[in-house]
């Protein structure tokens, strides 16, 4: 992997542990708590479906992007590190 494209996924997953503590209150936890590789739902950080919901209208706000048929697309929200990867194939240039 270049290293251009490991310092934007870096970047992308810290504007996204950022997004998920802000945006979903998630209480007592730092973006910094949070593990690339931990699972996003049930017994990893909690999130429930419509935290689910709110990370799709997230990245459509924050990074252009639609996620169509989000039920089966259940990968990309396993972690922040899938969602990182999902973002940084998938979005569109900003120009």
């Amino acid at each position: 992997m270049s290293e251009s494209k490991e310092e934007e996924l870096a970047q992308i997953r810290k504007t996204l542990k950022e997004m998920l503590v802000k945006d979903l209150s998630l209480e007592d936890i730092r973006p910094e708590d949070i593990k690339d590789d931990e699972i996003l739902f049930g017994e990893g950080l909690g999130l429930d479906s419509l935290d689910a919901v709110e990370i799709v209208v997230l990245l459509q706000r924050n990074f252009g992007m639609e996620v169509k048929d989000m039920e089966n697309r259940k990968d990309i929200f396993s972690s922040i590190d899938t969602l990182a990867k999902y973002i940084y194939e998938n979005r569109k240039e900003v120009s």
